[in-house]
């Protein structure tokens, strides 16, 4: 590995002030006397980077407070609103209930005709029993 074509980086010898502060040197001379690092929190800021100073302006009288009128038609025009949205609710629950009990009522329907059909024979009678064995016995008694 050639290190002459990769000088290795310059490390600046470390000095101290007469308090104990380090800086780093550099090899060519100074023109002025080492900066020394302030935090930001101790520095005052130059006056075109100050804040500018907010001028509030001076508080309004207070008009004396006039009697506002009762909004009574607004009122009545946003309660018919909310009756006549009560009322379209309702009617949309009433017309689900009745589709409902109308569903249900076919079905009920359907099963009592299921029922009958398959409870009840053709004929009249004792309807339902299946086979009966019947056995008549006739005699001619006018012989």
């Amino acid at each position: 590995m050639d290190h002459t074509t990769n000088p290795q980086p310059f490390a600046a010898p470390v000095l101290y002030t007469p308090d104990g502060t380090p800086y780093y040197a550099h090899p060519a001379p100074l023109t002025a006397p080492p900066a020394l690092y302030h935090p930001a929190a101790a520095l005052p800021l130059p006056a075109q980077y100050a804040a500018p100073v907010l001028q509030l302006p001076a508080p309004l009288a207070q008009a004396p407070a006039v009697p506002v009128r009762d909004p009574w038609p607004a009122r009545l025009v946003a309660g018919g609103v909310g009756i006549g949205g009560a009322g379209i609710g309702i009617g949309f629950l009433a017309q689900a209930l009745a589709a409902a009990t109308t569903a249900l009522g076919f079905v009920t329907a359907g099963l009592a005709v299921v029922w009958l059909l398959k409870t009840t024979s053709g004929g009249g009678g004792r309807g339902g029993q299946g086979a009966v064995n019947v056995r008549v016995n006739v005699t001619n008694r006018n012989r």
